[in-house]
C-alpha cells in the first residue's frame, strides 16, 4: 500500500470529505461562543485577542446601557462582557480592538448601512418578533433597474411585492420607502428588515397587502456599491448630504419612478393608494416631494427629520413654504405622521416643524420615542406607520 505523508493525506481528505477541513482547522482551538443570548435576554460577548491592550464592544442597545462597554480579560487571550437583560429587539454591534473597529469573528451575520458594516444581534421577544423570518407567507423582493431620464442614467431600486402577487390579478396600493444619508436601496432590506416587517404585519392582519418601492435617494450613485456600473463606481460617496440638496432625486421620483412602477406593476394609481415615508435625509425628501406635489400622496410619514435649514441649503423662504403647506392641507391627506426620538440630534428640527404646523393649523399625528437617530427607531416607526395605510 502506498504511504502518504501527513500533509498529502490531509489534502486528499480535504478534497474527498466535505466538512473535514473545517473540523481539522478547528482542532486544538478553544471554541468561542459569541454572542451568547441567555434565557433572561442578557448577552455575553467574547473575543479571542492575544496581546490586546483594550477590547470594547460598541452597540445600538438602549441608552440606559453605555453604547461602548469595556470587555474584561478572562485569561491571557479571551475577553468577555455580559450586557443586559436587553429588551427583545434587533441590534447592531462591533468590537473595538485597541481602538480599531472590527467585526465579531464568531458571528457570521452582518448588516450594511452605506459604508457601515456591523454584526447583527437578535434578542428574542418584543419587536424582534416583527423583524424575524417567521413561518408566514413571504413576499418577493426584486432588484429592479429602471431608466431615469431626469438623472441621466439607469438606476436601481428594490421592489417588494406581497405574498400571492404572482398568482392573482389583483391591484395593490404602493408605499415609497426612502433611506437616510449614506445609505442606498439595500439598507431598508439589510438593516431595516422592511420585507420581513411587511410579511409579518400582512400575515397578522395588521397591514393590508401592498407593494413597497425602496429607492436609492443619492442621485450621484446609480445603485449600491457592488452593483454600480464601472462608469459610476468611481463616484465618491459623500454620505448623501450634497445630493440631498440638489432636488434631483425628488424630481426623479415623480417623473421617473412612479410612472415606471405604475406601468410595470399592478397598482391602484391614485393618491388614496399611494404612500411615502423616509427617515433623516429620506424624511427631508418626503417633505420636499409632498410639499411640491400636493394631492399626490394621501399617506405621508416623516421619520427623524423636522424643519431643516442646514449648511448649504438654499435660503429658507417661510412664506413660500407656508403656501406649499396650505396647498397640501387643502388636498386633505388622510395621514401626515411625524416621528422622532427625544435623544435624536435632529429633535430640535421636529420641534420647529410642529410649531410651524401648529401656527398654520396643518393637521398631523405626532409620535415621540425616547430613542436616538438609529435603526432601533426606524424599524419601529416602519412597523407602526405601515398599519395606518390604506384603511
Amino acid at each position: 500500500m502506498k504511504k502518504f505523508k501527513s500533509g498529502k493525506l490531509i489534502l486528499v481528505l480535504m478534497v474527498l470529505l466535505p466538512g473535514f477541513y473545517d473540523s481539522y482547522a478547528q482542532r486544538g482551538r478553544t471554541t468561542v461562543l459569541s454572542p451568547e443570548v441567555l434565557p433572561d435576554n442578557s448577552v455575553i460577548f467574547r473575543l479571542k485577542a492575544p496581546g490586546a491592550k483594550t477590547v470594547e464592544v460598541y452597540g445600538s442597545w438602549p441608552s440606559e446601557f453605555k453604547s461602548k462597554i469595556p470587555m474584561t480579560e478572562k485569561d491571557s487571550s479571551l475577553f468577555e462582557v455580559k450586557i443586559g437583560p436587553l429588551p427583545g429587539n434587533m441590534y447592531e454591534y462591533e468590537f473595538l480592538l485597541n481602538g480599531v473597529n472590527i467585526l465579531d469573528p464568531q458571528n457570521k451575520v452582518v448588516t450594511r448601512d452605506g459604508p457601515y458594516i456591523m454584526n447583527r444581534l437578535m434578542v428574542p421577544g418584543g419587536q424582534a418578533d416583527v423583524y424575524e423570518v417567521n413561518p408566514v407567507p413571504h413576499g418577493r423582493l426584486t432588484a429592479v433597474w429602471y431608466p431615469s431620464p431626469t438623472i441621466g442614467t439607469e438606476r436601481r431600486m428594490m421592489v417588494y411585492t406581497p405574498p400571492g402577487y404572482e398568482k392573482n390579478t389583483q391591484k395593490y396600493p404602493v408605499m415609497y420607502l426612502l433611506h437616510g444619508a449614506g445609505g442606498d436601496e439595500d439598507v431598508w432590506v439589510s438593516r431595516g428588515r422592511a420585507n420581513y416587517i411587511l410579511d409579518n404585519l400582512i400575515a397578522s392582519g395588521k397591514a393590508v397587502p401592498m407593494i413597497v418601492v425602496i429607492t436609492n435617494g443619492v442621485p450621484d450613485n446609480a445603485g449600491a456599491p457592488l452593483d454600480r456600473h464601472n462608469v459610476v463606481r468611481k463616484t465618491v460617496d459623500t454620505g448623501g448630504f450634497e445630493s440631498m440638496l440638489k432636488g434631483k432625486f425628488e424630481e426623479s421620483l415623480i417623473k421617473d419612478i412612479i410612472p415606471y412602477v405604475e406601468q410595470n406593476y399592478r397598482v391602484i394609481a391614485d393618491p388614496a393608494h399611494r404612500a411615502i415615508t423616509g427617515f433623516s435625509m429620506g424624511g427631508f425628501h418626503t417633505q420636499m416631494i409632498t410639499n411640491a406635489n400636493p394631492g399626490k400622496f394621501d399617506y405621508i410619514g416623516v421619520m427623524s427629520m423636522g424643519l431643516f435649514n442646514g449648511p448649504n441649503l438654499p435660503d429658507y423662504n417661510k412664506e413660500s413654504h407656508i403656501r406649499q403647506l396650505n396647498a397640501l392641507k387643502a388636498s386633505k391627506p388622510k395621514v401626515y405622521w411625524v416621528a422622532i426620538g427625544t435623544e435624536d440630534f435632529l429633535y430640535g428640527t421636529a420641534v420647529k416643524l410642529r410649531a410651524l404646523y401648529d401656527e398654520i393649523g396643518f393637521p398631523y399625528t405626532y409620535r415621540e420615542t425616547g430613542g436616538r437617530h438609529d435603526w432601533n427607531d426606524w424599524r419601529l416607526y416602519l412597523s407602526e406607520f405601515t398599519p395606518m395605510l390604506f384603511r
